[in-house]
């Protein structure tokens, strides 16, 4: 039967058979206006995400210690903003142009990850973002390999791989302050306390917690997972973060700043105290540490660049008028 004879209601169950299985959707499928715009809350926030996150790191490329960590250093912001690239031009094959994700982020109306908010204060800050904040993204992102969204889906395949290498790089900068001197172990402990609960709130609030306990749920992933754009609830991925976090954090000597992490039997899995949701909510409102500087530098760094996209534009322009006139 063709699409045009077809109800909407007989396309949305045809399509929801499609995701069932477990069949991949590409831009030119139809979709339900609501799943078109799951993705691009989704997508544009991950890009968002992957190049404000640039800037707390990018702060150290001149203070980095040695020039062999200046080189990874660089390497791993370039990284941060070719995958915004993949993620810009996959978000884009839902028709929408990188101009208005943009401005929708300027504008406040679309937000990005909430850890890039805290501040990098030493060196330190550099190897727990890599190991905690891209540890906490490589659980996340792994699962979305498999999100229902091909375009994202295939992005997600090289991001995950370089997002690997940015997780073992942090840990390894760690692991030599934390086998340094005692100043040195000192930097570790207190990146790793700065750092854990911000990690935690990256995977977002509870799934399916009441909202009459004083906490906040997912006001998304029940939908997103019907569609498979999402694969796990916040939750499994957050107590998976956790479970292989810990080892690591004993491996290094270091102490987890939460008192009531404890290893459960029965359940096979950490125990862990609760996040502070208030906090959560203050920084993805625009209220964190540095919410309104990251997003001033952005702005700055956009309206800098505008040149260039003036210069593409008009060399594309040319190069269209000469194939118009010798066709």
């Amino acid at each position: 039967m063709s699409n045009f004879k077809m109800s909407e209601a007989e396309l949305a169950e045809k399509f929801q058979q499609r995701i069932d299985a477990e069949q991949k959707i590409e831009p030119k499928d139809w979709m339900p206006e609501k799943y078109r715009k799951n993705l691009i809350r989704q997508m544009s926030q991950h890009a968002h995400s992957e190049v404000i996150g640039m800037q707390p790191e990018g702060n150290w490329i001149l203070r980095a210690p040695t020039l062999h960590r200046k080189m990874i250093l660089l390497a791993k912001v370039q990284d941060e903003g070719g995958h915004g690239l993949y993620l810009y031009s996959a978000t884009e094959t839902l028709d929408i142009t990188r101009e208005e994700l943009v401005e929708a982020m300027h504008e406040g109306k679309a937000k990005y990850a909430s850890i890039f908010n805290y501040p990098s204060l030493t060196w330190a800050d550099v190897g727990a973002i890599g190991w905690l904040v891209d540890g906490a993204a490589i659980v996340n992102q792994i699962s979305l390999q498999r999100t229902s969204y091909g375009p994202y889906a295939r992005a997600m395949i090289r991001i995950c791989k370089e997002e690997s290498f940015h997780q073992r790089q942090g840990y390894e900068a760690l692991m030599v302050l934390a086998q340094g001197n005692e100043v040195q172990k000192q930097m570790a402990q207190d990146a790793l306390n700065r750092w854990w609960w911000p990690s935690l709130m990256m995977f977002g609030p509870h799934d399916t917690q009441a909202s009459d306990d004083g906490t906040i749920k997912s006001a998304h992933s029940s939908q997103s997972m019907k569609w498979k754009v999402k694969r796990e609830s916040n939750d499994d991925l957050r107590q998976r973060f956790i479970d292989q976090s810990m080892p690591q954090i004993e491996f290094l000597g270091l102490t987890v700043p939460d008192e009531e992490m404890k290893w459960n039997e029965e359940r096979g899995h950490y125990d862990s105290g609760e996040i502070d949701w208030e906090e959560f909510e203050r920084v993805i409102n625009g209220n964190g540490p540095c919410n309104r500087q990251r997003l001033k530098h952005h702005k700055a760094a956009h309206d800098e660049g505008q040149w260039v996209r003036d210069a593409m534009f008009a060399y594309k322009e040319k190069q269209q008028a000469r194939t118009t006139k010798t066709a």
